[in-house]
């Protein structure tokens, strides 16, 4: 199971890829800056995926 589909129509704009992938990292230094290390982890993480599914690992098949 995909948790993230790169070929799905909704994601072929590139700003929607990026924005994927770098509005959960932005989140995730708020959570740092509040301390709490352990959603920042989290949102950092699930945006580093996401960035790495969507924008540097695609396969594009267009």
């Amino acid at each position: 199971m995909k948790l993230l589909d790169a070929n799905d129509p909704f994601l072929r704009p590139v700003w929607r890829r990026w924005a994927t992938g770098v509005l959960p990292m932005i989140w995730g230094g708020v959570e740092f800056y509040y301390n709490s290390p352990g959603w920042g982890i989290l949102f950092f993480g699930a945006g580093a995926y996401a960035l790495w599914v969507l924008i540097f690992n695609r396969a594009d098949s267009e």
